[in-house]
């Protein structure tokens, strides 16, 4: 009687579920602990499995509420709902997470909280959608995600320090910000030795040996294959860019840091958002003028009209534009004012090497079809001067903004574009090139700006942050009070046929 031998039982192991990078990361047990990690190596899921552990113990045994602070709301809820689904696999009993309010200080009376209790412990684990003023009356584990990115991230340290006297915990991950950030100068601080705490370092490329891109298989239900993860580590590679130093080796840069993280960015990115891009060259604008014209019209009708026909005539909208003849490129974004007031962008047009007249004639053609333009924003810097004031004649000097954009009107215009950001009230096209502009935007001596230098990788197109310019001159043109509309009604038809007999008699 023969047997078929059983097959080899080690090909169907399921592998540790934290990679062992993450592994580490857990074990160590220091006080003070930093992460300074890689973008996207999945630090913080391993913090939420060791974090749901530490609240579903006894106090007795070590067990202590923990407080998470990250950079914005959608943070908070991915972390919160990662720590319930660790309490579910480690069979603790725990509570639905619950919405709430930090009622904690003055500043930060309106801060939204998620709390998940575990009842036989008595501990619960509070994650937090920005910064409290006033961890001082706490005691228990704090960690701050995305470190690097807290405003007066100084401060947050001080109070979460203060829990170490009375034997909490304090972990601090973050991708860096710059070599000035006080992130990494914290780090510095760690490994000369002048401050006691652990420093714990993870690139993309030691994540990867480690088995990263293989969980992403296991995730997606592919076959790995070393050529296939060789191709994916260099597509990761070439979307971050002159940021690879930073975002994936761990590397700070030189210069004071992104103003507005890739995390951020990409959290408000939408897909689907079209992007109409139209470059001409230089012999373009050699051609008779009425036949560009012409062109033009042709282009509008074909790539506009469909998209401004399907904007809602209810809604009020607003744009931006940052202007550039033959260097860098014009952009200008169509925002809907949601029922929610979330600005949505709806499309965004770029135009590369074109003619002055052509540039008016398709903003021309996209205002005069804008359902309730509410403003309309415009770099009126240099030659982008010209065309600003001529739409102000043609559409109205209380709907159309000159803007000349300087350091004084960033101090105080880029603020209010990321707080749009961090709170969730603006969407806007997902497109590697409008990542990169926006990233572009750094903290120079204190005020956000861009840096001198292209925001694009060589061989393509010219682009100096233009997607951010022409997005904060879009922000602020929502911002601003609609004008009042002169208006004359139109008799109606019965009366306008007597008229009309009247005028012919």
């Amino acid at each position: 009687m023969s047997f078929t031998p059983l097959p080899n039982t080690a090909e169907f192991e399921a592998p540790p579920v934290l990679l062992p990078y993450q592994q580490r990361w857990c074990a160590l047990d220091a006080q003070l602990k930093i992460g300074e990690k890689s973008r996207r190596v999945g630090l913080t899921w391993a913090e939420a499995s060791d974090d749901a552990l530490i609240a579903a113990t006894a106090k007795s045994a070590g067990g202590q509420n923990v407080y998470y602070i990250g950079y914005n709301q959608d943070m908070a809820l991915e972390y919160i709902q990662a720590v319930a689904m660790w309490a579910k696999a480690f069979n603790y009993a725990a509570s639905e997470y619950e919405e709430g309010i930090w009622d904690d200080g003055k500043e930060d009376k309106n801060i939204k909280t998620y709390t998940i209790t575990f009842p036989d412990s008595d501990h619960r684990v509070v994650a937090l959608s920005s910064r409290p003023a006033n961890l001082r009356g706490k005691q228990g584990v704090v960690v701050l995600d995305e470190a690097a990115f807290h405003d007066q991230l100084d401060e947050l340290i001080k109070a979460a320090m203060a829990l170490l006297i009375w034997g909490g915990k304090v972990r601090i991950l973050s991708t860096h910000n710059g070599v000035s950030n006080p992130f990494n100068e914290l780090i510095q601080e760690v490994r000369k030795q002048r401050r006691k705490g652990v420093v714990f370092k993870i690139t993309f490329l030691e994540a990867v040996e480690q088995g990263l891109y293989r969980r992403v298989c296991l995730r997606l239900g592919k076959v790995w294959t070393k050529a296939e993860e060789e191709a994916w580590i260099e597509d990761v590679y070439s979307f971050y860019g002159d940021d690879a130093d930073e975002e994936l080796d761990v590397v700070p840069s030189q210069s004071a840091g992104a103003y507005l993280p890739a995390v951020l960015v990409e959290s408000r990115m939408v897909p689907g958002i079209p992007i109409l891009r139209l470059a001409k060259d230089d012999a373009f604008g050699k051609v008779a003028e009425p036949l560009r014209k012409a062109e033009i019209k042709g282009w509008c009708e074909d790539e506009l009209e469909p998209l401004l026909a399907s904007l809602d005539p209810k809604r009020e909208h607003c744009f931006g534009e940052d202007f550039a003849r033959s260097g860098d490129l014009t952009a200008f974004p169509i925002g809907e004012i949601g029922q929610d007031l979330v600005r949505r962008v709806k499309f965004q047009v770029e135009l590369q090497k074109m003619p002055f007249a052509q540039q008016r004639q398709i903003i021309y053609y996209i205002l005069k079809r804008l359902p309730r333009l509410r403003g309309a924003a415009f770099d009126a810097r240099g030659n982008g001067q010209q065309i600003a004031e001529e739409a102000a004649d043609e559409f109205g000097h209380d709907v159309i903004h000159h803007v000349r954009l300087s350091r004084a009107w960033y101090a105080v215009n880029f603020p209010l574009l990321k707080a749009a950001f961090e709170d969730s009230m603006i969407e806007i096209p997902r497109d590697d090139d409008v990542s990169r502009d926006l990233r572009a935007v750094k903290v120079i001596e204190g005020v956000p700006g861009l840096l001198k230098g292209k925001t694009n990788e060589k061989g393509k197109e010219q682009r100096h942050g233009d997607s951010a310019i022409a997005l904060v001159l879009m922000w602020f043109a929502s911002l601003q009070e609609p004008a009042p509309i002169e208006f004359q009604t139109i008799p109606q038809r019965s009366h306008r046929a007597g008229l009309d007999n009247f005028m012919r008699s």
